[in-house]
């Protein structure tokens, strides 16, 4: 049986009484099983993991879109995280026994279910990208909901489905198929907003840094922190520990130390693993260790 997971993005992070009217429509539906999901104040956002049969899930998830976009206003919302959305990004991960060629087409389907249902414009990207300067997702939302009615006048940011012109209200979403990720974010112990976006810059690919790190500053003030936030797009290639002494080194340049550090969502088990590897210097290491991997069997 075909497993996908889905890894929807809302708008929302603050008021929990709509973070529990948008997670509904995921529990108690058979073949849908609602894994994790993380509210967060300062980003303003709900990161969701739900997991299950492909068609269920996408049903589920559409039903969702439609409960946030009758609750999240992007006029009023403001937060940490950049977003067009109030579904702001909707990723479809293949599991078990599903191709990304599949995973692509959950994602289409849904796209078109929610232009149609709810004229919500939709963007594809990442492995869904219909052209190749949608695959990255910073550029699909670049200009936020507020630049969206700009975006539209340019013919190359026509939609991939729906009109071109944003929803009142729930503005846009980008939704895809991908590789499983590791949203990470570094804690530094300074509020110099700057010095993480110049450790961010570092690190991350796009401006020289490391092949599968995405990286940007964020301000914890009610914490009198920032954090250096990371999609971590392929961990079996630049590791959790790899990305995180990264960012120590880095910080030391500015006299700032490293205080903590979150994974947001679930993580895969062996991206930890490898970072017990290298920490304990353990050897000959795997899964098969792993007590809870005996329990499954």
């Amino acid at each position: 049986m075909a497993i996908v997971q889905c890894v929807p993005n809302f708008s929302e992070g603050r008021d929990l009484e709509k973070v529990e009217k948008i997670v509904s429509p995921l529990r108690g539906k058979e073949g849908v099983k609602l894994l994790n999901y993380e509210p967060d104040a300062t980003y303003n956002r709900l990161v969701v993991t739900v997991i299950g049969e492909p068609e269920k899930v996408k049903n589920a998830v559409l039903e969702s879109i439609g409960v946030a976009k009758d609750l999240i206003d992007l006029n009023t919302h403001k937060g940490q995280h950049s977003r067009f959305g109030a579904t702001d990004v909707c990723p479809f991960i293949p599991i078990k026994d599903m191709t990304m060629e599949e995973a692509v087409n959950v994602a289409k389907e849904l796209g078109e279910a929610v232009a149609q249902k709810y004229d919500i414009p939709v963007f594809l990207y990442e492995q869904a990208a219909s052209k190749p300067e949608r695959e990255n997702l910073a550029t699909v939302r670049k200009g936020e909901y507020e630049g969206l009615d700009e975006k539209f006048k340019d013919e190359n940011w026509a939609p991939d489905f729906g009109d071109t012109k944003k929803h009142p209200t729930a503005g846009a979403i980008a939704i895809g198929a991908r590789r499983p990720l590791i949203a990470y974010n570094i804690n530094l112990d300074t509020q110099d907003i700057n010095i993480a976006s110049e450790i961010a810059k570092t690190i991350r690919f796009s401006s020289g840094g490391y092949r599968y790190i995405k990286a940007g500053p964020v301000e914890i003030p009610e914490r009198q922190m920032t954090q250096v936030t990371m999609n971590l797009t392929d961990y079996t290639k630049t590791s959790m520990y790899r990305a995180f002494e990264a960012v120590k080194m880095e910080a030391r340049r500015y006299g700032v130390n490293v205080i903590g550090s979150e994974v947001v969502g679930l993580c895969p088990m062996e991206a930890l693993i490898d970072v017990a590897q290298y920490y304990l210097g353990l050897e000959n290491f795997d899964l098969n260790k792993v007590l809870e991997t005996s329990l499954m069997e």
